[in-house]
């Protein structure tokens, strides 16, 4: 059976453990928490992020099961250039269309849709039940969260997060570093570093700058 080294015990590390498992993958981790953390469930943690630098050879390959995205891509970076194997893992019950273009070290979840031409790039998260349609580009880095949907020919910048049950109407660019809040409906184009919510989705300052400037005139 192939050996796959997974770097983040975590609740996400369980469903991609889970995932992996279901690829035919014999799973252990590794984790900076060692050897305070020792075991996630019932797979074992052997050790930290330079053990596992140290002691490739041993795997088949490599996955970071970390949520924080620059983190995430920046110990992919890491293993990469260390010469590390990093698959794509795609649970058995999503669907990925046969164009769709999903590289290397990301995980599609249950229930997910990846459409025609859609390009997902390095190190990328499709949540559970997420659907991203035809000719999206998603940079590296990017977390497209539980039931979250990107209509056609929407561009998601490097290390943005897409929250959960959020949607993007189609052709809309989001920039780098973005947060768009849970439930968000992000109807134009939104720039790097930037943390959106509502609907229709505004940049948090501007969102409560409003809301007291109302409450301001209400209270008149």
């Amino acid at each position: 059976m192939k050996r796959l080294a997974i770097l983040g015990a975590s609740g996400h590390g369980k469903v991609v453990a889970e995932i992996a498992e279901l690829n035919g993958w014999d799973v252990v981790f590794f984790d900076d928490a060692f050897p305070s953390v020792n075991g996630l469930a019932h797979w074992p943690v052997i050790g930290t992020t330079e053990d596992l630098l140290n002691d490739l050879q041993r795997f088949d390959g490599c996955f970071v099961a970390i949520g924080n995205n620059r983190i995430r891509l920046d110990k992919q970076t890491m293993l990469t250039e260390k010469g590390a194997t990093l698959p794509v893992l795609i649970h058995p019950l999503a669907v990925i269309s046969r164009y769709a273009n999903v590289q290397a070290g990301c995980v599609v979840m249950a229930g997910a849709v990846v459409n025609p031409f859609a390009l997902v790039q390095q190190a990328c998260i499709v949540n559970t039940a997420s659907t991203i349609d035809h000719d999206c580009i998603l940079a590296e880095g990017v977390h497209i969260s539980p039931g979250a949907n990107l209509a056609g020919g929407v561009s998601v910048g490097a290390c943005s997060w897409i929250g959960i049950g959020a949607s993007v109407k189609q052709c809309v660019q989001i920039g780098a570093n973005v947060v768009v809040g849970a439930g968000a409906a992000v109807v134009s184009d939104i720039a790097d570093n930037l943390t959106v919510v509502g609907v229709p989705a505004r940049a948090l300052d501007s969102f409560f700058s409003d809301g007291a400037s109302r409450c301001a005139r209400d209270a008149e």
